[in-house]
């Protein structure tokens, strides 16, 4: 490329999606003919429930979905939103204070856009999930994160927030139940990161989209009802993909104050404007309707969670706590770093060269704990078929203890 060719600073500090990237390369393999077992995307193996469906076919024959709609969402959409919010956190929202994105990636995308100037830092708990970071520095933010470990069951310390926070701070992420650790937080930690948030004037950013995925006695607590007089500084983000088993309809939406809300349309206005009309018909049914298939589909995810978390304990080398939500397992592999992997004898270094390795020998597709600031770990979805979780663990202990 020629000098005067080079592409904007912005776009070059940002890394790609590791967990596209692990996705991408196993779905590029298995096209290949190899048979690959792929943990690593966040996609339910589920159909999406029938209702859905026949609402979007449905759709497809009305002439008044072939047209624009506003570009905040169908006004009916955005009051059954609203609606949801009460159903489900427990408070009151407006349809003034929706709008619908496509997907929850964009709703993430627009929140830094709309908050952040240059310089601008915002606190991210760590593990956190992989664009956060880059969304954050493509608003020309700053990514400040705050470790914790499965040893306090990854959730964020009030002390360790405050020594992060600086004049500079402007918002900070929560996101509970959490990708990629599967962690539920406590009330206490949720509820004491909002009054400190009201005390030091700072946005709230709530990733909400696997509120309804909890497992045991956990339970998702929902930071605006926790600490009511947070709303008017919370943007809350969520979308079907996951608890309606609809990634490839590409609707998500932002909750936020009406002035928040104003600004995000505006931006969107000039990004996408509205999301397809048969996508969000086909959401409205999702949302307005019951959440029978969706409590089956979490029992089916249970099922997995505990297959998966039994079958990575019992690897030599392999410590994996019990998540408690979402769908994801997030295992422990320093022990078998600097070891002999594999019929080849393999030596990984780092978990990034570790889940290279599975993928090339044992053609099993995990994404390293590099992604989401977590060396030494890998993430593993189980929101697959049973035969193959098992066949994929089967796979993975023979590699990695031959």
């Amino acid at each position: 490329m020629a000098e005067w060719q080079t592409l904007s600073d912005r776009i070059n500090t940002v890394a790609p999606s590791a967990t596209l990237a692990v996705d991408s390369k196993a779905k590029a393999m298995k096209a290949a003919g190899l048979d690959v077992i792929g943990f690593g995307a966040g996609e339910p193996n589920f159909p999406t429930p029938a209702n859905v469906v026949k609402a979007a076919a449905d759709a497809c024959l009305d002439p008044k979905n072939y047209k624009y709609t506003p570009t905040p969402g169908l006004p009916e959409l955005r009051e059954a939103i609203a609606a949801k919010v009460l159903r489900d956190s427990g408070y009151e929202a407006t349809a003034d204070q929706v709008v619908v994105t496509n997907g929850g990636k964009q709703a993430v995308y627009e929140s830094f856009q709309i908050l952040l100037n240059p310089g601008d830092e915002v606190i991210i708990p760590t593990p956190y999930w992989t664009s956060y970071p880059e969304a954050v520095k493509l608003a020309g933010g700053v990514p400040v994160e705050v470790f914790a470990g499965a040893d306090v069951n990854f959730e964020p310390s009030l002390e360790a927030l405050e020594a992060a926070r600086t004049e500079r701070t402007k918002a900070i992420i929560v996101n509970s139940p959490n990708n990629p650790t599967g962690a539920v937080w406590k009330p206490e930690t949720v509820e004491a990161i909002g009054r400190w948030a009201v005390e030091h004037h700072i946005w709230i950013i709530s990733d909400e989209i696997y509120e309804h995925l909890n497992y045991d006695d956990a339970h998702t607590t929902y930071i605006g009802a926790a600490v009511p007089e947070c709303r008017n500084q919370l943007l809350v983000l969520n979308g079907v993909a996951k608890t309606y088993a609809m990634p490839g309809w590409r609707v998500g939406w932002m909750v936020a104050p009406v002035e928040v809300a104003k600004a995000a349309t505006k931006l969107q206005g000039h990004m996408t404007s509205n999301v397809a009309n048969i996508s969000q018909r086909a959401a409205l049914a999702a949302v307005a309707g019951p959440l029978d298939e969706v409590h089956k589909m979490r029992e089916a995810f249970d099922v997995r969670r505990k297959a998966i978390v039994a079958a990575l304990n019992d690897i030599e080398g392999v410590h994996c706590p019990t998540p408690t939500g979402a769908f994801y397992a997030f295992a422990d592999i320093t022990a078998l770093l600097g070891k002999p992997l594999g019929p080849n004898g393999t030596v990984a270094k780092t978990s990034a060269d570790f889940a290279a390795a599975l993928l090339d020998e044992a053609h099993v597709a995990a994404v390293p704990g590099e992604a989401f600031g977590a060396p030494g770990y890998l993430r593993f979805s189980y929101a697959l078929a049973d035969a193959d979780l098992a066949e994929g663990m089967k796979r993975m202990k023979e590699w990695a203890e031959q």
